[in-house]
């Protein structure tokens, strides 16, 4: 069972990737921007992130900045979960810290295989 931290504006998105992860056993903390979750964050460790990309307040590519500059969050694993499938975006993520990248629509057995393959 791992603790993943999961950031993404669009409510249904969050509970259906929260739903296929508690189901698999996992723990997990939601929130609904880069900016909430970098504060759930900061008083808390986890064993991954999963973030979307395009959110309002704080978007994805500076949540995983952010995140890398604490020190709990300087080597877990952050997975991208996100619309945005262009080269440059990939390689702008890449470069924050982004640890994998998955495209949507939501695939809960894909989330769950890359989950366990990232942990594992």
């Amino acid at each position: 069972m791992a603790k993943i931290l999961v950031a993404d504006d669009s409510a249904s998105m969050r509970q259906m990737v929260e739903f296929t992860l508690k189901e698999a056993g996992h723990q997990v903390v939601a929130a609904e921007d880069g900016q909430a979750a970098l504060n759930l964050a900061k008083g808390m460790t986890a064993d991954l992130v999963i973030t979307d990309i395009n959110m309002p307040n704080m978007d994805g590519i500076t949540l995983i900045r952010e995140l890398r500059a604490l020190p709990a969050f300087k080597f877990i694993f952050i997975l991208t979960l996100t619309t945005e499938s262009t080269t440059e975006k990939k390689m702008e993520g890449k470069d924050a810290g982004a640890t994998g990248w998955i495209v949507k629509p939501f695939n809960p057995e894909k989330l769950l295989a890359t989950v366990n393959k990232v942990l594992g």
